[in-house]
């Protein structure tokens, strides 16, 4: 019998193709190449945009000349040509006064009487002392006379002469003292009418009638009676700081703004200084002069002093802002036309607040950095603010 085996199939896998593989292994490779080149090019990119954010960003600013003629605005204290208080020269009681505020007077003009009627009657004894002096003068000079005649025919002895001639001499000295105490009682007598000094205006009166007046000044007893002030011309004095001191000559423009007379000028004259810068603020005294004769201007107040100056090292001028204080001095940076920084020894001229004079360093349109970096060194790159960066241009990005 024949016996059958029953054999079963075997089992087989598919098979890929190995075109398959390959290109699955293309695909991996590639991939892989992908990644690594985005994040290469992204190292890149952040290694630039890091550099590129190291460079500092900067406003600049054209350095602009100086004026050719500058104009300084200071403040004035207006004066009186003349301004004088009048004290009483001898005591009593104010009788009556003649003048009050706002009185325009002539020099000698009456402006009150004084009564002292201790002073008449001292004036009074002095004359009758006077008198008696003059009568005992004449009596010694006539006996001084008589013994020097007597003395030639030995009359009288030399010591009786010498005697009489002495006493003489006494007695005239007693008239010339007798003399001068009545003249200065007279003065006296005469100081009870109190008199305007020179032509101008009363701007002040400080008595009344009854009131009991002191000779002197205000050092001493006495009180001021009035006050007279020449109005004609009025003084203006200013403080010049120490840096325009050597421009301030006689003859260099100068006008006034008051402000009760906004929008008008008052040109005044410079007639002096004091030569001499005062040891405390550094400044040197100036006096100005303006007239008038019409009096529209007012003694005592305030004005603002226009001074027009010629600049002969004009320099350039800069906002304060600029400066970079440094060890070695101070520095000005400005940016060259390949970008880069330089910084720039300088020579500092006047200090105008917000801006500041360079008399030496830096020339006219140049760039001048506005708020240069603490850390700022000659050669680093800068960027101009304004300007996009590198990486933004390269990128095409705006």
């Amino acid at each position: 019998m024949t016996q059958t085996r029953n054999i079963a199939p075997k089992s087989s896998k598919p098979r890929l193709p190995w075109g398959a593989g390959l290109v699955g292994l293309i695909v991996f490779l590639a991939l892989a190449a992908w990644g690594i080149s985005t994040r290469l090019h992204a190292e890149a990119n952040l290694k630039d945009a890091t550099e590129d954010a190291a460079i500092p960003t900067v406003v600049v600013a054209k350095a602009q000349a100086g004026p050719a003629v500058d104009e300084i605005v200071l403040p004035g204290t207006v004066q009186a040509k003349f301004d004088t208080p009048i004290f009483a020269r001898t005591s009593g009681y104010l009788k009556k006064w003649y003048t009050d505020i706002g009185t325009r007077v002539k020099a000698g003009q009456l402006l009150a009487e004084i009564e002292s009627p201790e002073i008449d009657q001292q004036l009074r004894q002095a004359q009758a002392d006077l008198v008696t002096a003059q009568a005992n003068n004449r009596l010694a000079q006539s006996t001084a006379k008589r013994f020097q005649s007597l003395l030639a025919t030995d009359s009288v002895s030399k010591q009786e002469e010498e005697d009489r001639t002495a006493d003489a001499a006494a007695k005239a000295a007693l008239v010339s003292s007798a003399e001068a105490n009545v003249e200065r009682l007279r003065q006296l007598v005469g100081f009870e009418r109190v008199v305007a000094p020179y032509d101008g205006v009363v701007t002040a009166r400080e008595t009344d009638i009854g009131n009991l007046i002191n000779a002197g000044s205000s050092t001493g007893a006495g009180l001021e009676l009035f006050r007279v002030a020449d109005t004609s011309k009025l003084r203006i004095y200013v403080q010049v700081p120490q840096t325009y001191s050597s421009q301030i000559k006689p003859g260099i423009s100068v006008s006034l703004r008051f402000p009760e007379h906004a929008g008008k000028e008052f040109p005044a004259d410079l007639v002096r200084t004091s030569d001499a810068l005062d040891p405390r603020a550094r400044t040197l005294l100036v006096e100005l002069q303006v007239d008038n004769a019409n009096g529209e201007l007012l003694p005592g107040g305030y004005t603002e002093v226009h001074m027009k100056l010629n600049s002969p090292d004009r320099g350039v001028r800069l906002p304060v802002s600029a400066l970079l204080f440094r060890a070695e001095g101070l520095r000005i940076a400005t940016v060259e036309p390949d970008g880069h920084a330089k910084l720039h020894e300088v020579t500092l001229g006047r200090d105008f607040g917000t801006a500041i004079e360079i008399l030496t360093g830096i020339g006219p349109d140049d760039q001048i950095i506005v708020n240069p970096p603490a850390s700022l060194l000659s050669g680093d790159q800068v960027r101009i603010a304004g300007t996009p960066p590198s990486n933004a241009v390269a990128s095409g990005k705006n």
